[in-house]
Order: structure tokens, then C-alpha cells, then sequence
């Protein structure tokens, strides 16, 4: 079974082919950074009018790319995210299934991140699942398709909001997150004592506002800054960052008992929050290694593969639901239904 896969949530617009049996056929994308880099963030209304000018494009270089013009099932992002941007890609995928004659499936975009390493062909499950992106920050128990544990979640800003935020302190382009990363390499993680929120009490939540706080007074006191105090800021903040990621993930790994971790989202391609996850999962303390599940690196930020991929697996399992599913701003991944 093919599954065309719709991904229009914020500001990228993704359109995949996915085969049940064969895999992932083809895909295209669309990042919208260049129109949203003049305002330093997404603009919703931007976002959602691109996504109406690009879909119908990329739709047809995708049919070009894999010589499909109908497939024979529609996934497509129903939430969480932009409210425009998801009305913009459910209508047009319920638009082409009436053309077509075929379903259209919703898919939870943090669900798409979740199971984007079965790309790869791995099954990873049970496992302990840490989200983490631009919009998100969250970590679930996961015990097979659709059953999902949420076991904690950001307080506040997500990480990679609070990477976006402070690279803008530091006068940085947007989106600022992978540059104030490349800054860090170049700098001494243990230069400035910054928090590490939440992690001198118990449970398995996080927060970045006071640590993002924190940056701005540091910062503030060595301006005019050299770039290599830029630098040692940015690699002391990322330090924070993933020292508080990776303690969280090795609590939940020891309240679950699981011994697989999966990392998905934007985040989850930084090189200190992966070098740090894998010296987690050897560890001398673990009773058994630790197996860390990745998707590919252009998989780890929005695509259609992902959204592809688990309407495929819900087909699969006989999840279909009613034709008339809502478009849900906020949606609890507790609340999908369970194979």
C-alpha cells in the first residue's frame, strides 16, 4: 500500500511517498526559513499562505520523482501545531482523497518523530522516547503503536526555543539554534557556571526559562563580548542544555527499566546532546548497554516521511478513523487510539 504523507505544521512543507512493503519511495521539502528570517521568528500567517503556494508544486515534483500519481491512502498532519498551517494541508489532503476516491488518515506530528527511526527499519519498543525540538520537549514511555506514557514535559520554553532565544541574545541569524551550536564548538563549556534547571529535585520535567535568564545576565556583563567569550557562552549554555537532557533521559530509562532510548526531533541532531546520549548508554553503571534509536539527520526536523510512515502503520493495523477528524492546535498523545 502507498501512502502519501502531508507535513505542513509550522514553517516546512513536506510531501513522501511511502510503500508498506517497500519502503520510503520518494520525498520533497520546502523550508520556509528564508521568508521568516527578516522577523527572527515563524509568522503564522506567512507560514500558512506559503503552504498554500507550495503544496501543489511539491506534490508534482514528488509524482515526477516516483512516477506514482495516485496513491492510495493520504496521511497528513492534523496537530499539534500552527492552527492556518494544519487547516492548510488537512484541506488540501482531503481536497486530493475526494479526487482520488481514497482515506484520508491524521497523524500526530509528534508521533511522526517518534516512530521516524522505523525509516531505518528499526522497531525499538518498549523504549523510552525523548521529543526535542523548536516546539516541543517531552519524554514518553512507549510501548508499540500508539500506546504512550508521558512521563515528562518542559515547564516552559523548549529546548530548542531556548537555543533560538539565546542565539538571538548574542545577535545571532535566525533560526539561531544550529549556529550557537557551531559556536560552541569553539568554546570552554566550563567557562560560565550556568543552571542546570530542575535537576536538584526529583522527576522527570524540565524548564529553560531560568536558564535562558541566566545567559542573558552573563552575557550582559561581558558586553561588549570577544568572540571567543561568545564562544565559551555558547558552549557553557549548550552544556546546561544537554547535561539537563541526557540526566532526565538516564532517570526515565532507570524508572521504566527499558533499555532502548529513542531521540527525535530538531534537537536531537545536536552533536554534544548525541556525543553525551552515547556516553549515557555505555556507561560502566548500566547493567546492559543502552541502544539509542536515531532517525537519519534530515529526518530529525518536520518531513512527510515520518507523517507517511505512521498512517501506513495505522492502515496497517485497521486504525482508521472517521472522515471527519478535527485539526487540533494541542493534542495529547495520550489520547491516540492503540493497536
Amino acid at each position: 500500500m502507498r501512502v502519501l504523507g502531508i507535513e505542513s505544521s509550522c514553517d516546512e512543507t513536506g510531501l513522501a511517498l511511502y510503500d508498506t512493503q517497500g519502503g520510503l519511495l520518494g520525498e520533497v521539502l520546502f523550508s520556509q526559513i528564508d521568508i521568516h528570517a527578516p522577523y527572527g521568528g515563524v509568522v503564522p500567517e506567512l507560514a500558512s499562505r506559503d503552504h498554500v503556494r507550495r503544496l501543489p508544486l511539491l506534490l508534482r515534483e514528488l509524482q515526477q520523482q516516483t512516477g506514482v500519481e495516485r496513491p492510495d491512502a493520504i496521511a497528513v498532519t492534523a496537530g499539534p501545531g500552527l492552527m492556518g498551517a494544519l487547516l492548510v494541508g488537512v484541506s488540501f489532503a482531503r481536497a486530493l482523497g475526494f479526487a482520488w476516491g481514497v482515506p484520508v488518515l491524521p497523524v500526530h506530528h509528534l508521533e511522526g518523530h517518534l516512530l521516524a527511526p522505523l525509516l531505518e527499519g528499526e522497531a525499538p519498543f518498549p523504549a523510552v522516547a525523548l521529543l526535542v525540538s523548536g516546539g516541543h520537549t517531552l519524554l514518553m514511555e512507549v510501548r508499540g503503536l500508539g500506546d504512550y506514557t508521558l512521563l515528562g514535559e518542559t515547564l516552559d520554553d523548549a529546548a530548542g526555543e531556548a537555543f533560538d532565544k539565546a542565539a538571538k541574545m548574542m545577535g545571532l541569524a535566525y533560526p539561531g539554534g544550529p549556529i550557537l551550536a557551531q559556536w560552541a564548538e569553539r568554546g570552554d563549556p566550563t567557562a560560565f557556571a550556568l543552571p542546570r534547571p530542575l535537576l536538584d529535585r526529583p522527576g522527570l520535567d524540565f524548564s529553560f526559562s531560568g536558564l535562558k535568564t541566566a545567559f542573558r545576565y552573563a552575557l550582559d556583563k561581558v558586553r561588549p563580548a570577544s568572540d571567543q567569550q561568545l564562544a565559551d557562552l555558547a558552549a557553557s549554555f549548550q552544556a546546561a542544555v544537554v547535561e539537563t537532557l541526557a540526566e532526565k533521559c538516564r532517570r526515565a530509562l532507570g524508572q521504566t527499566g527499558h533499555r532502548r532510548l529513542i531521540v527525535a526531533g530538531g534537537v536531537g541532531a545536536n552533536k554534544a546532546l548525541r556525543s553525551r546520549l552515547a556516553d549515557l548508554a555505555s556507561g560502566a553503571r548500566n547493567r546492559e548497554p543502552i541502544a539509542l534509536h536515531y532517525p537519519r539527520l534530515s529526518h530529525c526536523t518536520d518531513n512527510g516521511a515520518m507523517i507517511a510512515l505512521v498512517g501506513g502503520l495505522r492502515l496497517a493495523g485497521g486504525l482508521v478513523p472517521a472522515p471527519d477528524f478535527p485539526v487540533r492546535a494541542r493534542w495529547p498523545m495520550e489520547s491516540l487510539e492503540t493497536r
